[in-house]
């Protein structure tokens, strides 16, 4: 059986605090996995929520990627997508509204496509609040109430691991 969340429950959850730890970077390195780079890393919410961020990058197409922030709900085990920051490599269509595009676009789980039985996250947005892969890691962590360390050492921009 499938998790089910409401609107504010989504929102709430976006907006819990997440501390990054000290060794974010580095334990967000992209391994090689199957043709493409991808790294997972779990994060504990200050509110007891579970999350879990998911990184993949194409090999070969640098604007193929997504940067996904799940969450894993009680008694459910099973990843909940919140959000999806995508590259532009592919045409994206919102079913229910029927609106095609291709662009950078940030996918948002929403009750409504849920209620058809679609994909939490299907609905997205266009966006040009990012251009790559680093942009879009910036944007998620900025968007979705991550802490950064504490240790000046440690800035979220600058030469990336990945």
């Amino acid at each position: 059986m499938s998790t089910r969340l409401t609107d504010s429950q989504i929102e709430r959850l976006i907006g819990e605090r997440k501390q990054l730890p000290g060794d974010y970077r580095s334990r967000l390195r992209l391994r090689e996995k199957r043709g493409h780079d991808e790294q997972e890393l779990d994060i504990q919410g200050e509110g007891g929520s579970a999350f879990q961020i998911i990184l993949r990058k194409n090999r070969i197409n640098p604007l193929d990627f997504s940067v996904i922030l799940g969450c894993f709900p009680e008694l459910s085990g099973q990843l909940f997508r919140l959000r999806r920051y995508n590259g532009k490599s592919h045409e994206h269509t919102n079913q229910i509204e029927r609106v095609t595009f291709y662009d950078f676009h940030i996918h948002q789980a929403t009750e409504r496509y849920q209620d058809l039985g679609l994909r939490e996250d299907a609905w997205a947005v266009a966006t040009n609040q990012y251009g790559d892969f680093d942009g879009a890691l910036a944007h998620m962590l900025s968007d979705c109430n991550f802490q950064l360390p504490e240790d000046p050492q440690q800035p979220l921009f600058g030469p990336q691991p990945w």
